[in-house]
């Protein structure tokens, strides 16, 4: 398995390198909090650091630690406008639950 993009991600994830003007990619990854326990982190990244996973999608690379990956495992990252509201969207098939304003979740 891997992680991917739907065309919109990557569409926006590039927008966001050429503005930047540099950067190798996204780097996705989870962290400690919330109320169900882990947490999605989203940065720039400008470099690999040992352990990284690569993943490219439409000229894209999705950066993952080796520790995320294992939450990380098959998800899809999306980008969504609802409304005025806009922004990324994990569809991740390893949780088990969510907390109610969708900040955090559990496996």
């Amino acid at each position: 398995m891997a992680i991917t993009m739907t065309q919109a991600a990557s569409d926006r994830v590039r927008a966001f390198l050429d503005n930047r003007g540099k950067g190798i990619g996204l780097r996705l990854g989870v962290r400690t909090s919330g109320c169900s326990g882990m947490a999605y982190v989203i940065e720039f990244a400008d470099e690999l650091q040992e352990g990284d996973q690569v993943f490219e999608y439409d000229d894209v690379k999705v950066i993952v630690d080796g520790k995320s990956l294992l939450y990380l495992e098959g998800t899809e990252l999306d980008f969504v406008k609802e409304g005025l509201n806009e922004g990324f969207q994990f569809n991740n098939p390893n949780v088990s639950s969510e907390c109610g304003c969708g900040e955090s979740f559990n496996v």
